[in-house]
């Protein structure tokens, strides 16, 4: 008889739930039947498409997905080669997804007639990382900026008030108009080159643990008491969320921002406003040096303004003095780019006509 040693014996192998498998992946995953109804979502198509997959269950594919899609296309050229089939740079605009740039993969469900199995990927994570990147690229050209504004443009206006002050005392009175336009106009570019020191600031941020709802609650009830005051406010927020590892006034400083630019999105007519947290596992950004950020706590700002942030200013949008409105100075934004990036976090938006959101990844307290 041989003995079978309790090293060599093996450990009977789980049952694996393949929806368990599924909702693991990334990407998401959608399986509809012969009559194109929802009959599974993985986790990461329930983030996309804004729902759960008990709603999603049993609805018609067209009422998410625009019925002129390729999608549907590649659907039937599955069905009828029983095959799988790929296209890249499928782009998908719907209400729920915003406007993605993904790669699509279709492929026959064996066990039953005429299902099928669709694989979206989402091509522009490469350009969101990208993107992040220009944004703390811009904190940092920002900050550099308001260092040089700050020691080399107030020094020598200090000389011009003076000597227009010196002026004004000695020429005859009809002269003293000229030279009053000479120190309120120094006076102007003083009060700019003030409001750009905040980005010079390179001290280390003073962190704790903070509740970014009790940050949120804050700041609607200003915006509602004030800029926002026609706007409906939406909440939708994870109660078991942890604290944020930050700054409770600078992270004031950027909802305040992000809702008051909101807020004029939609303008004097009302419209809606709507904040969310989430906790998003597996978020990581590597920084220069190889330092490497969990950064789970996700914070949304979405309005419903008409008409979304235009093509050209995309790109730039987080520059400083880029901005579309008449009296706007173009460093909001910056500003809070400065701050997110400070706390090792990261910004991203996304726009279509009708919906724009802004997306906040911040580190939680460990």
């Amino acid at each position: 008889m041989v003995k079978i040693s309790a090293l060599t014996r093996r450990a009977p192998v789980p049952s694996i739930d393949p929806a368990t498998v599924l909702s693991a992946i990334a990407s998401a995953v959608i399986c509809v039947d012969e009559a194109d109804r929802v009959q599974f979502v993985n986790a990461a198509g329930e983030q996309m498409f804004e729902s759960t997959w008990a709603l999603l269950r049993g609805m018609a594919l067209s009422d998410l997905i625009p019925p002129d899609c390729p999608i549907f296309g590649l659907m039937e050229k599955v069905r009828r080669n029983h095959s799988t089939f790929s296209e890249y740079g499928v782009q998908l605009d719907t209400p729920r997804t915003g406007q993605r740039t993904i790669t699509v993969r279709v492929s026959p469900l064996a066990e039953y007639e005429n299902w099928v199995v669709i694989s979206l990927h989402e091509l522009s994570m490469a350009l969101k990382i990208g993107q992040q990147m220009s944004h703390r690229n811009a904190a940092r050209s920002v900050t550099a900026m308001a260092a040089l504004l700050a020691h080399e443009v107030k020094n020598p206006l200090s000389g011009i008030r003076g000597a227009a002050q010196l002026l004004e005392a000695n020429l005859p009175e009809e002269d003293h108009q000229l030279v009053r336009l000479i120190i309120d106009e120094t006076d102007r570019i003083v009060a700019l080159v003030d409001r750009m020191e905040v980005f010079s600031d390179n001290m280390p941020l003073a962190r704790e643990a903070v509740n970014i709802h009790r940050v949120l609650e804050h700041v609607r009830m200003v915006a509602e008491n004030g800029f926002a005051r026609g706007v409906r406010f939406v909440e939708t927020y994870d109660p078991s969320l942890p604290a944020v590892l930050g700054s409770r006034d600078q992270l004031i400083q950027v909802f305040l921002n992000l809702i008051k630019n909101a807020a004029e999105a939609i303008g004097p007519g009302g419209g809606e406003i709507v904040l969310s947290t989430a906790y998003q596992q597996g978020l990581r950004l590597r920084v220069p040096g190889g330092e490497v950020t969990d950064l789970p706590l996700v914070i949304s700002v979405r309005d419903n303004g008409t008409t979304g942030i235009s093509e050209d200013l995309r790109g730039n949008l987080f520059d400083p003095f880029v901005t579309t409105k008449p009296k706007g100075s173009g460093l909001g934004l910056p500003l809070v780019a400065k701050i997110v990036n400070d706390h090792g976090g990261i910004i991203e938006f996304d726009s279509v006509p009708g919906r724009t959101v802004f997306t906040v990844m911040l580190p939680m307290v460990r």
